[in-house]
């Protein structure tokens, strides 16, 4: 199998500077053994107008017998053709794609100490492949390739025989690339496309495939309008790898539409086992609450809670008053928006009346470390048809999330910028709109009960604000009167009666009439921790 790329230059930006950018000599052929064969690296012409380098791949066909058993594993992916005659060593597949990533390693990687300023500039290229199986036609090619900034994608199909034109094309097109690209693009869309192209690849496919496409991937595939197809062919259709790639695919869309690290989106968690609660604030629990620190909660796309005010009491009156909350309204489905580490989900399932409970987090991590707690591959198949975690961000629409009785957004605004809290809003209340929505927060005007947090900090870092009481239903009343709920409010834990309670929660219910109550699940709540010794 062959490959040419090719540029044009001046005598002030020679072509010949192609040679420094693959980290090989013009002058000299060089030849490179691999697993199946021999890659061979020449350049058919060098001057400072015009250079081409070809890349020429001889298999050995006994060799990729013996390496490969099977289909995707080194045979021919058409089942009738025979092991030592196929089409392996002359069309361009993933063993192209290995080649390209062996022998142009540095290239790939876009580094090139002797012209770093080429590497990272766009140069005039034209690649050319005389075979690629394309599985979709030229349609697919031009698919795949045109919105990468190619100026120009030319996939002529080759005529099974054109002695007889009446049999028509085959399944390969001649491949002609032409446009201003950073040769290290060019050659990370060679190396992911090809075998997506070919739809198979000669090794198998384990779980570090994934990052290696997302490092070529890198900076154009979360975007591409056909990167599900991309995923789900590069990872040879393995339905949990491509499930995780598209997952942190997604994280890198969010984060370059908002403009920031995908480390500030994937953070809800730090490395500590689902059953075991950070501590990263520990400090001494006011009066009226008892037992260990515990960051509970979730959020939009931290998964953290009060931190340092989250005591072990103070979470599990958050989840009851939320629980009641929810019985009150005869909730069956239930949204768990921003679930963290699916502590909510897991009292939820714990109630038979609760159907269906779906947990959404934007972080993959989070959403990994809720499965593991909830067990969900050890789950019976009646239970775990009730409960099911998904990836993503609650500042965008999603119509995964419509059709369901209640939503909860527990310990989630406060960490969402003020800007975003709109977008927020919207996706909740106008696109995915349940009958009930349960929102807690911390009350900021209660951070004076803390003996050990300083004085004007926030309970936790990642919070953007803390809201007063007035504040908090201010913001809620707007909503309410915005997309037709009603609102009540909910104090949850010690109701101090200069500063209020601890976490403030407000219930909103379409077409109800907004006031403060305290509902009769709540006082059952409250009941139920009077039975046992404990007070909210």
């Amino acid at each position: 199998m062959f490959l040419t790329i090719s540029t044009t230059g001046t005598p002030e930006r020679p072509a010949t500077d192609l040679g420094f950018l693959l980290h090989k000599h013009p002058d000299r052929a060089q030849a490179f053994s691999t697993a199946h064969g021999t890659a061979h690296v020449l350049y058919p012409e060098a001057s400072a107008e015009r250079c081409t380098a070809a890349l020429l791949l001889e298999i050995d066909p006994v060799a990729l017998v013996r390496r490969g058993k099977g289909k995707g594993r080194g045979g021919a992916p058409d089942a009738a053709l025979a092991q030592y005659v196929n089409d392996r060593p002359y069309a361009a597949s993933s063993l192209l794609a290995v080649a390209l990533a062996t022998v142009f390693k540095s290239a790939l990687r876009g580094v090139c100490a002797a012209c770093p300023e080429r590497a990272a500039s766009p140069l005039p290229l034209r690649v050319e492949i005389p075979a690629v199986p394309a599985r979709g036609g030229a349609e697919l090619v031009g698919r795949l390739f045109g919105p990468l900034g190619w100026a120009s994608v030319e996939a002529r199909p080759v005529a099974l025989d054109e002695r007889f034109p009446q049999w028509g094309d085959s399944r390969y097109v001649q491949l002609v690339l032409e446009g201003e690209l950073r040769l290290a693009d060019a050659l990370r869309h060679l190396y992911v496309l090809l075998p997506v192209l070919d739809g198979a690849k000669h090794y198998w496919v384990a779980p570090d495939e994934v990052d290696k496409l997302l490092r070529a991937g890198d900076g154009w595939l979360a975007d591409h309008p056909e990167r599900k197809l991309i995923t789900t062919r590069y990872l040879a259709r393995r339905r949990g790898l491509t499930q995780e790639a598209m997952n942190r695919l997604e994280l890198v869309r969010l984060a370059e539409t908002d403009d920031i690290e995908v480390e500030a989106l994937d953070n809800a968690i730090g490395t500590e086992s689902p059953t075991e609660a950070p501590t990263e604030a520990p400090a001494e629990a006011p009066a009226g609450t008892s037992g260990a620190p515990e960051i509970s909660g979730t959020s939009v796309g931290t998964g953290h809670g009060d931190g340092i005010a989250a005591t072990s009491s103070l979470a599990e009156s958050r989840r009851a008053a939320i629980l009641a909350a929810l019985r009150e309204a005869g909730a069956g489905t239930v949204l768990d928006l921003g679930c963290g580490q699916g502590q909510l989900v897991q009292a939820l399932l714990k109630d038979a009346r609760f159907t269906r409970v779906v947990g959404v987090d934007v972080s993959v991590r989070a959403v990994t470390v809720a499965a593991r707690r909830l067990k969900l591959d050890r789950l019976g198949e009646r239970q775990a048809e009730r409960v099911s975690l998904v990836q993503g961000a609650l500042t965008y629409t999603d119509k995964r999330l419509a059709g369901y009785d209640a939503a909860v957004l527990s310990e989630v605004v406060e960490h969402v910028d003020p800007p975003r809290l709109p977008a927020l809003e919207y996706a909740v209340f106008a696109a995915a709109r349940p009958r009930t929505v349960v929102v807690t927060t911390p009350n900021v005007e209660y951070n004076v009960r803390w003996e050990t947090l300083p004085a004007g900090h926030v309970r936790h870092s990642d919070h953007r604000f803390e809201w007063t009481r007035a504040e908090f239903r201010s913001w809620a009343e707007k909503v309410g009167r915005r997309h037709g709920y009603g609102v009540s409010y909910v104090a949850v834990g010690d109701d101090d009666p200069e500063v209020g309670p601890p976490t403030q929660m407000a219930v909103f219910a379409v077409g109800a009439t907004s006031g403060t109550h305290e509902a009769q699940g709540t006082r059952d709540m409250h009941e139920t921790y009077e039975k046992a010794g404990r007070t909210g």
